[in-house]
């Protein structure tokens, strides 16, 4: 693994960074490029931009801080809030960054009276491309995203080892690199996303399917991941995704409904 990847000068780059950077870029400029197609005014997309890249780092540390706090981890909660570990490229949540993104974007939505689900239709296929490259770094860095071990299992072949990350697996263990399944199925939900924006047939539609998208994945991978239970077996992360599927479904039929009844009404 490559955690720091180079230095320039005194400034180290690390891997984990660097492939976040990419991630934004690529997910902003996608997520511009829609706004252009949708008419939607240049400077929501900037403002919206910015507010995403914020939270979405603040939202995946806090997560992580709460989530380590809550679940035992032996640490004050002091120490997690020191420079070292608020700034490091670890301890970043997916999840947090995305459920305080969409809080504040819902609240600058209504406030500028802008609408929300076109705006997060626009944002949906960049934002699941963001999340795969994302991935890369986690895998560069060893981050302790990685899963359980298949030393002697039929997996073995797809194993890795995280001796050198940042969170270090012992010498000669092999786990699941799970960040590199996620990014597996990003890549495949992007192309599903990106091939359907044009083809929907109401506002919404396509970020309901990227929450069923999203969630299903992320529910199997948690199962061979080192995270947690909370609650019947269950990690925090595969709750979120039980949720996000839910919604995603519910709304598809809810807005499918409310399409027939309109055609049968006209």
């Amino acid at each position: 693994m490559h955690p720091k990847l180079f230095e320039i000068g005194p400034i180290p780059v690390y891997s984990y960074g660097l492939m976040l950077g990419i991630a934004f870029l690529i997910a902003s400029s996608l997520f511009s490029k829609e706004l252009k197609r949708l008419k939607i005014e240049e400077n929501v997309g900037i403002v919206i931009t910015f507010i995403a890249i914020v939270c979405g780092i603040a939202g995946s540390k806090l997560f992580y801080i709460i989530e380590e706090w809550n679940f035992g981890s032996g640490n004050p909660i002091g120490y997690y809030l020191t420079p070292e570990n608020l700034f490091s490229p670890s301890g970043l949540t997916f999840y947090g960054g995305l459920i305080l993104s969409f809080v504040v974007i819902f609240i600058y939505c209504r406030v500028k009276k802008v609408k929300l689900l076109q705006i997060l239709d626009a944002m949906a296929p960049g934002t699941t491309l963001g999340y795969g490259l994302a991935r890369i770094g986690c895998h560069l860095s060893g981050d302790g995203c990685y899963g359980v071990g298949v030393n002697g299992t039929f997996w073995e072949f797809l194993g890795a080892t995280y001796s050198k990350g940042i969170v270090p697996t012992k010498i000669g263990e092999l786990v699941h690199p799970t960040s590199l399944y996620e990014l597996v199925f990003a890549a495949g939900a992007f192309l599903i996303l990106w091939n359907l924006r044009k083809k929907m047939h109401y506002t919404g539609q396509l970020f309901y399917i990227y929450l069923i998208l999203t969630g299903i994945p992320r529910f199997l991978i948690e199962y061979i991941r080192l995270n947690p239970r909370v609650i019947l077996g269950l990690s925090q992360a595969q709750i979120i995704s039980i949720l996000m599927i839910l919604v995603g479904v519910i709304m598809l039929i809810i807005s499918r409904n409310r399409e027939n009844d309109l055609k049968m009404s006209k």
